[in-house]
């Protein structure tokens, strides 16, 4: 497998940023790691492994976005600050590192396929309804929609725009992603630690019935816990499904 690591300046954040490319080709896939998450969790936690038959078969190319939820999601400081620089990241994903990941593919592809689990799910469904110009699909597990599971009762404009499900009932139906080429998959287990990811499932299902938004949502049995093996067997179900869907 072809494995490529960059560390490049980024105007949005200042300072240099890392993130780690799998596959020499094939349908570009931006991921998230869970909370705090690095770019190399999903190397370390078994995801890449579990996608290595689409990536070697040069079906898929991996890009693992580094995150900065350390300063924002998770940050101990001043609200506005902590959601200023969750924007700033937003921006820097939308604004660099996509147009460097689709540049870098080189397929002729203008969107990518979006993946995340627990707080990266969360980033993942947060690009596809802002930003369905840049996302062909999004792949969410054990998903946190709602910008109050972090910032409690700390809240303003930004923390509002990186909150799916509190912004998806105030978005104009011309803005919501329709497009039959671009699939939503939410799953999520019923087992240990998935509690308050379940709950934000369902909220997020009922939120997207209401607004007549196709997706598909699947939950896992009670053995399906909120941890790395179960997100790589998900993965490794549903993404094979995306690309047999796009051929």
């Amino acid at each position: 497998m072809q494995i490529q690591y960059y560390k490049e300046p980024s105007r949005f954040l200042k300072r240099e940023m890392e993130y780690k490319v799998f596959g020499h080709g094939g349908l570009p896939c931006l991921a998230f790691a869970c909370e705090g998450g690095r770019f190399y969790d999903l190397e370390d936690h078994g995801m890449v492994a579990a996608l290595a038959p689409l990536i070697e078969s040069g079906q898929l190319q991996l890009f693992c976005a580094d995150s900065i939820d350390g300063e924002s999601w998770l940050g101990g400081g001043e609200g506005r600050q902590r959601s200023e620089m969750q924007e700033r990241w937003f921006n820097y994903l939308t604004g660099e590192l996509i147009p460097r990941v689709l540049q870098q593919n080189g397929g002729g592809h203008d969107k990518v396929l979006l993946l995340g689990c627990s707080l990266g799910a969360g980033h993942a469904l947060n690009l596809y309804l802002r930003r369905p110009d840049l996302a062909c699909g999004a792949v969410c597990l054990s998903g946190s929609y709602s910008a109050g599971d972090w910032f409690g009762d700390y809240s303003d404009d930004l923390t509002l725009r990186n909150s799916p499900l509190d912004y998806l009932p105030l978005l104009n139906a011309d803005r919501l992603p329709r497009t039959p080429g671009s699939p939503l998959v939410l799953c999520c287990g019923r087992g240990p630690y998935e509690a308050r990811f379940l709950a934000s499932t369902r909220a997020m299902e009922s939120a997207l019935t209401a607004r007549r938004m196709p997706a598909f949502v699947d939950y896992w049995g009670e053995d399906v816990t909120h941890d790395w093996p179960w997100w790589a067997k998900q993965a490794a179900y549903f993404l094979p499904q995306i690309l047999k869907a796009r051929t």
